[in-house]
């Protein structure tokens, strides 16, 4: 059957049907480019990107195969079809369901062009669902669809960068309000609570990480917010971040010290990762290589004698998922444009004493980055 609704709403992000339409043309743009001759979706941010389906991740298959040209077809268990009829958009798909028990693998491959030689793959598709169309279709090529995909969902629609933008105005609430929680005498682990609820009060729909490190702690760039209970004078980083109702992710990183001072040496690298990030920030344009942004950040971290201190790379994309294109990263040759989403958060790290970073959340413009995270940089003493 054919699915037409008007338009979908993920939380309050109305995506409307001309948006959907032209991101599946993208993406059978992109499945010709590559030479395949399919591109097979299942459950994950592209599905709910393509479909405005948010189907959930079950030991069923559910998967979306978009061929170059042609009808595209959405395949679920029977279970599921009420929930892909009501979320999937005006678009010209074939929903077919199959009761438990019955082939799926066989569906699917049933629903590939005759003539199928390359076949494109998301990197969220199980092993357990890919391997038995795998057995079906031994002569198939299969390739990794998930950079094609990821290039496809970085350049944010005005809508999303909305949505990004009123995740970064929420977690900004949050930091301000730090002043409540942290301090010395609390462990990491109850501070990390109340941050928790903080970001749900705050308007998000769920709280994704809540990263609170203290002291030498805050040389783990992922440190699990522990028992270790914060001490008078310790730097302390504060990552934190969550999903908004719709569906948009947030993520802000803040350093601050609990107390009137700080270790002897932090405050000089401070200023240093500081200068850095700033200097990143300043080279977000388009046209420019997400290398060119990393590279900022690391050589003015690096002149200061810290290099070997800045652990990971400058940043990544945001939007659906926390994590995705573009990554601010050496050896990415990326070109940024218009509309692209991602963190510069350089970092330096002290082992077995303290550490620091910095995390916005930047849109690169027409003329430059704007930051969708607007509180201070400066060392925050509490």
């Amino acid at each position: 059957m054919y699915v037409k609704t008007l338009a979908v709403t993920v939380g309050n992000v109305l995506w409307t049907a001309e948006e959907m339409h032209q991101r599946l043309d993208r993406a059978r743009r992109v499945v010709a480019g590559h030479g395949w001759t399919a591109l097979l979706v299942t459950p994950g941010s592209d599905l709910r990107y393509f479909t405005g389906y948010e189907a959930m991740p079950l030991e069923r298959l559910t998967c979306l195969v978009l061929p170059a040209s042609g009808e595209a077809t959405l395949i679920v268990p029977r279970l599921e079809r009420a929930a892909a009829e009501a979320a999937v958009l005006d678009l010209p798909l074939r929903l077919i369901d199959y009761p438990d028990g019955g082939d799926a693998a066989r569906l699917l491959a049933d629903a590939l062009p005759e003539t199928a030689g390359m076949v494109g793959v998301v990197d969220a598709m199980p092993a357990a669902h890919l391997l038995p169309v795998q057995r079906l279709l031994p002569a198939v090529r299969w390739e990794e669809a998930g950079r094609a995909t990821g290039s496809l969902r970085a350049v944010k629609s005005p809508a999303e960068i909305a949505a990004l933008a009123d995740a970064g105005s929420a977690i900004d609430e949050v930091h301000r309000q730090m002043h409540q929680w942290l301090r010395s005498g609390r462990s990491e682990a109850d501070v990390a609570a109340d941050i928790a609820a903080a970001i749900r009060a705050a308007g998000h729909a769920r709280t994704d990480f809540v990263i609170v490190a203290s002291g030498p702690n805050a040389a783990s760039p992922h440190h699990s917010s522990g028992s270790r209970v914060i001490e008078r004078g310790d730097p302390v980083v504060v990552d934190i971040g969550g999903t908004m109702p719709s569906g948009y992710c947030s993520d802000c990183t803040r350093t601050y010290v609990a107390g009137p001072s700080a270790p002897g040496g932090f405050v000089d690298y401070y200023m240093v990762l500081r200068a850095a990030q700033q200097t990143a920030v300043a080279q977000v344009r388009p046209g420019v290589l997400a290398e060119t942004v990393d590279a900022a950040a690391r050589s003015r971290i690096a002149q200061a004698g810290y290099g070997p201190m800045f652990l990971h790379r400058t940043g990544h994309g945001i939007g659906l998922e926390t994590h995705e294109n573009p990554y601010i990263v050496a050896g990415n040759t990326d070109v940024l444009a218009e509309g692209m989403a991602f963190s510069v958060e350089p970092g330096i790290y002290q082992a077995g004493s303290h550490g620091a970073r910095i995390e916005d959340i930047v849109v690169c413009t027409a003329t430059g980055a704007r930051r969708l995270n607007t509180t201070e940089t400066d060392l925050i003493y509490l």
